[in-house]
């Protein structure tokens, strides 16, 4: 008579076992669910229990090993707080001068280009331009190029200045 309640007391505690035993719900800043605690830590942290939900656990992606050699034609990684050699510096530094040097004398160049066009706010009108107001959109456009040129050759110069001299 009593091998009844036994089996059922036993199905009771072998589902706690399935899953950990008590599970708690314990609050902070990333609220934690846990099967660790004893039932005076979980009191003490304010935790309450958690019955009849279900518990789904997430695994995290393994980290992937670090490769110790780089790939074939690769070269190998620099730590953040490695020196450059001086002379590859100053190469690097030369490089960067020359290609910014260009590029403000392509901007300058493309500056004195538009505003020959713009000729003081006075541009000579084109054969598509019988309509005013197409003349007067070329005009306003013109005005917003040489000002972003302005602004390009003005940035360049700031970078420019940056750099050690050569």
């Amino acid at each position: 008579m009593k091998l009844p309640a036994v089996a059922i007391s036993l199905l009771a505690t072998t589902g706690a076992w399935a899953q950990g035993g008590t599970v708690y719900r314990c609050p902070g800043p990333p609220v934690t669910y846990t099967d660790t605690l004893s039932a005076q830590e979980a009191k003490e942290r304010n935790c309450r229990t958690i019955e009849g939900a279900p518990i789904t656990i997430v695994q995290l992606p393994k980290p992937r090993p670090v490769q110790s050699t780089p790939p074939a034609g690769a070269s190998a990684p620099r730590p953040a707080d490695a020196k450059v050699p001086a002379a590859e510096q100053r190469a690097r530094d030369s490089d960067a001068r020359r290609i910014l040097e260009d590029e403000l004398a392509r901007e300058e160049t493309r500056l004195q280009e538009l505003k020959r066009e713009f000729n003081n706010g006075e541009p000579e009108r084109q054969g598509n331009e019988r309509n005013y107001q197409r003349y007067l959109d070329r005009v306003e456009a013109l005005k917003a190029d040489i000002a972003r040129k302005e602004s390009d050759i003005a940035a360049l110069k700031r970078e420019l200045a940056k750099l050690p001299a050569s």
